[in-house]
């Protein structure tokens, strides 16, 4: 196995290729109508008109969705209605929580940019979904194909250390920013912004008996495009530490 050179960075399309290898198998919710209610008043009515194709609000764009748990749907629209932006929503049937993670390109540093939401579905019962601190000091490794392998290392509320055991960025690593927020028990969803190169993703890590995760990129391709990636894969669990007086923020 080459190693990557520290001064050639892999662009997003390159690493992409094929981390969904051992992604949960798409569901297919034709027929389905679910109206996810924000935090904020902010209203998302989904209906889903085949196995590919949804509106949202009315507007027609694309979905792919996976039941992480048999009551628990990641749903992702990498619009086609809107240059550059992703909308991924996570909702239960059960408890009737939801999230909402926006993904927009941009300008700024990192290039694409996260907002995040809870919401719900229905009468929500149980703890709404929100920002934890449950990862920090974990380290996983995380088996997305035969050809990728890459180890996490959660250093605080903002920030989390990366490297690439196996694959085309063998070699490479970094620290980039990062977000977590609890979804139910043993059910984190995780995101992250790179700032070397022009990508974000998000991710549903099934903590408990699973130990599965289910993601999609939204970024910036070699030659300019923007380009949105499904992901997923295995997770091993490490080890981890704690702090014994004062903590990471």
């Amino acid at each position: 196995m080459s190693d990557a050179t520290p001064d050639e960075w892999r662009t997003y399309d390159e690493f992409a290729a094929g981390i969904d290898t051992f992604r949960l198998p798409g569901v297919d919710l034709t027929g389905q109508a679910v109206t996810v209610t924000l935090d904020g008043g902010e209203q998302l009515a989904l209906q889903f008109l085949d196995s590919e194709r949804l509106t949202c609000n009315g507007v027609e764009d694309p979905y792919d969705a996976v039941a992480v748990r048999p009551d628990v749907f990641f749903v992702n629209l990498p619009m086609t209605s809107v240059e550059g932006e992703a909308l991924t929503l996570v909702y239960s049937t059960t408890t009737h929580r939801a999230l909402a993670v926006r993904s927009v390109i941009g300008s700024g540093s990192p290039r694409v940019s996260q907002t995040f939401h809870a919401g719900t579905t229905g009468d929500a019962t149980g703890e709404a979904p929100g920002p934890s601190r449950d990862l920090i000091g974990k380290r996983n490794v995380y088996r997305y194909s035969p050809n990728h392998l890459y180890e996490h290392v959660y250093l605080s509320s903002e920030r989390y250390c990366w490297q690439c055991v196996e694959g085309v960025q063998r070699g490479h690593g970094d620290v980039d920013l990062s977000t977590v927020w609890k979804f139910a028990d043993g059910l984190y969803l995780f995101c992250f912004r790179e700032f070397r190169i022009a990508v974000a993703s998000v991710w549903l890590h099934d903590l408990g008996y699973a130990l599965r995760t289910t993601g999609v990129f939204l970024g910036i391709t070699g030659d300019g495009r923007s380009e949105h990636s499904r992901a997923g894969g295995h997770i091993y669990p490490l080890g981890s530490i704690s702090y014994p007086d004062v903590q990471p923020v």
